[in-house]
């Protein structure tokens, strides 16, 4: 998974936009934590603040110069702390790393190493220096823009304020890498700062510091650096909330603040809505909140429903939804992608009409060529069978949306293996199950699903979202 899935993927869980830094500076350790051995009472510290923020965090920042100016043992320390951070929550390494001679050797020690997940680069000697740690796919970078330090106002600025410095910065550094790649650290006190950079860089991630200046307005900084659907802005906790021993209560507090505003500003400004879990559950499913997602927003319907076969089912499914909510159809392409990263395949066919969309969003994140089968073959033109260009030969995997009779996914891979691709493996979204997975054994291909209808049942369940009557009428069926 790469950090941009990662963070995204953590933001949602815990609903959070803070991130934390692990700095482990004597002058900021509480007293409670001070001992003859500094190393040991900083080390206690970091890791009850990490044990205290998990849950309401979505990414954690070490400095590596607190760690560096330790010497050996803070280095050590580093490796204790990255080990303490649960392995689902990113790490941004606060390198601001600047030297171009060491670049390629350093990436390698904190991408392969140390297993960070992102970095915090110099931007001054240009993307010559950025470039090494671009080429590991699944990692990002973060370049420094801007900053709030008095002192580098003059060269920020420069040379005037209306073309400053820092944001020749922005407009360069996003042709160094995509959006996925390559955010941006913004240290500022100003929300016109933010203002400015959100609208030359409104795809990127934007890294705040420095915001929790005497009289700043949170809700100013988040109109300021918020993108158009809501997210794209990470917040850190303040430096002095961390020594505080009620750091669960005070950062819980500052998450519902946050999200409470964030909510506000959405409401008033979108017109695509977001959504928030209001459920916690002791055994909760990987995909709880996306199932809860598209029974919030209509896909997954209880009652009694005739399908396309003639059968009455006592639910409905209807995925075309998801392609006009991006915060969904974002994690279903997630979910997706987390099973066909581990198959073989030259390229992938979607099975019309439902499955269209998804399969190009597929095609566009694993950068695999994509064909279809047509459902019927034109009168006219060139009368083809399967649209796209192939190789006959080639292994195809086939993606749809929900198994029920597998019939017509079979017929779409009948007519792939018809031109000579061969088919191995069919992933779909749900399985209906009921033996479905058999039938596709039985034809030969090996059947893949993200979910299967009693797993969502029984989420929906457990959530309160549908009553005993329904979810028995669907044990029944």
């Amino acid at each position: 998974m790469n950090f941009f899935d990662k963070l995204n993927r953590n933001i949602l869980q815990n609903q959070s936009l803070l991130f934390v830094g692990l700095d482990p500076n004597p002058e900021m350790m509480p007293t409670r934590y001070q001992s003859e051995d500094i190393i040991a009472g900083l080390g206690v510290w970091l890791e009850f603040i990490i044990s205290q923020t998990s849950n309401f965090v979505c990414a954690y920042k070490p400095t590596l110069g607190f760690y560096e100016a330790l010497g050996i043992p803070g280095l050590q320390l580093l490796q204790k702390t990255l080990t303490a951070i649960p392995s689902h929550i990113p790490v941004i390494l606060d390198a601001k790393h600047s030297d171009l001679n060491t670049s390629n050797i350093f990436a390698r020690t904190v991408f392969t190493e140390w297993q960070v997940d992102a970095i915090t680069l110099s931007p001054y000697t240009g993307q010559d220096h950025v470039v090494p740690f671009l080429v590991y796919p699944d990692k990002a970078v973060f370049i420094l823009c801007c900053t709030s330090n008095p002192g580098a106002e003059a060269l920020q600025q420069y040379p005037t304020k209306e073309s400053p410095l820092y944001l020749q910065i922005v407009k360069e550094s996003k042709n160094w890498g995509t959006p996925e790649q390559l955010g941006l650290e913004v240290g500022t006190t100003n929300s016109e700062v933010l203002v400015t950079i959100r609208g030359i860089a409104p795809e990127r991630i934007i890294m705040a510091r420095s915001i929790w200046a005497e009289g700043a307005n949170l809700r100013q900084i988040l109109e300021a650096g918020l993108n158009t659907n809501g997210d794209g802005l990470l917040i850190p906790v303040p430096q002095d909330m961390l020594g505080s021993p009620q750091l669960s209560q005070e950062i819980q507090s500052l998450h519902t603040e946050i999200n409470q505003i964030k909510t506000e500003i959405i409401h008033e400004n979108s017109t695509c809505s977001v959504w928030f879990s209001d459920v916690c559950l002791l055994n909760q499913h990987p995909q709880q909140n996306l199932i809860l997602q598209l029974y919030d927003i209509g896909c997954i319907m209880f009652g009694n429903f005739v399908q396309a076969s003639g059968a009455v089912f006592p639910y409905y499914i209807d995925l075309r939804k998801i392609i006009s909510n991006p915060q969904v159809f974002n994690q279903v392409l997630t979910a997706y992608e987390e099973i066909l990263k581990k198959l073989n395949f030259d390229r992938l066919a979607g099975i019309p009409y439902g499955s269209l969309p998804t399969a190009t969003g597929l095609a566009l994140r694993l950068n695999c060529p994509m064909i279809f089968p047509r459902k019927e073959v034109k009168a006219h033109g060139t009368r083809r069978v399967i649209e796209g260009n192939f190789h006959p030969g080639e292994t195809v995997v086939v993606v749809d949306d929900i198994l029920i009779s597998g019939k017509s996914v079979m017929e779409g891979a009948e007519k792939l293996e018809s031109a000579g691709l061969n088919v191995n493996d069919i992933v779909v979204f749900i399985d209906h199950e009921q033996g479905v997975k058999d039938r596709l054994q039985q034809n030969g291909y090996r059947g893949h699903a993200v979910l299967t209808i009693s797993e969502i049942t029984n989420t929906l369940y457990q959530a309160g979202r549908i009553n005993d009557e329904q979810f028995l009428a669907f044990n029944e069926s």
